[in-house]
């Protein structure tokens, strides 16, 4: 074998050799990869979102009704068409065509109860999964007081007589609804020694809330918060 074959041989096994590295540990394609982790994409079972664009949300061409379909049904149903109640919601249903104000209605009873016994509790970390940050601050203060104090607040939640959307509205991308709330509750705080400070253990008291909640249609986040509240006296 001449030199120039033996220093060919010598190049290609080399090529083979540096081939056979890279395959090992770059490993190979079987089309069984998963896709770059997109940290924007919709979780599994996530209505998609309309793209954005300079926090405006664009929106897309959609399907024009079909003869004889209201495609405000499920807000008709709910808030007599032609009321500024219908109108309202028809603006937070274009707006979130995921929108049902019964489902809504069902939901803040069920965040009502959850945030009266929390906060009773002291329960902090249910708090601020339902709470904007500045009402939660105001709850957080309440019962840092009263932990202070030596105070315990019992609460027993009887239930609620009233639920009704008051009003409905759009602000930029935040979709705020306000409800006005009649529950029954049984509530009572006492002092260290076991004296009752405030309320009454066995009596039912009607409580009449009007709360806001609120959330931005932009964020991949479903849930509202609760992001006012007051009193009725």
């Amino acid at each position: 074998m001449s030199t120039d074959n033996i220093v060919t041989l010598f190049f290609l096994i080399v090529a083979a050799l540096i081939f056979l590295n890279l395959r090992s540990v770059l490993g190979k394609r079987t089309g069984h990869e998963k896709p770059p982790y997109d940290p924007f994409s919709p979780r599994p079972g996530e209505p998609v979102r309309p793209p954005m664009d300079d926090g405006k949300i664009i929106t897309l061409p959609k399907r024009g009704p079909a003869p004889g379909e209201n495609r405000y049904e499920v807000i008709d149903s709910f808030a007599e068409p032609g009321t500024p109640m219908n109108g309202s919601l028809r603006s937070v249903f274009d707006a979130d065509p995921t929108f049902n104000p019964k489902e809504f209605v069902d939901g803040a009873k069920m965040a009502y109860e959850m945030i009266v016994l929390a906060f009773a509790e002291g329960d902090r970390k249910t708090l601020q999964n339902l709470l904007s940050a500045e009402v939660f601050d105001g709850f957080n203060r309440a019962i840092t007081e009263r932990e202070k104090a030596g105070e315990k607040q019992q609460s027993t939640f009887v239930g609620i007589e009233k639920a009704d959307i008051v009003s409905a509205g759009l602000e930029g991308s935040e979709v705020s609804i306000t409800m006005r709330i009649v529950s029954q509750l049984i509530s009572a705080t006492f002092d260290k020694a076991g004296t009752l400070v405030d309320g009454n253990a066995e009596e039912v008291a009607e409580v009449k809330d009007t709360w806001t909640f609120a959330r931005d249609i932009r964020s991949r986040d479903p849930n509202w918060k609760l992001v006012a509240t007051q009193a009725e006296a």
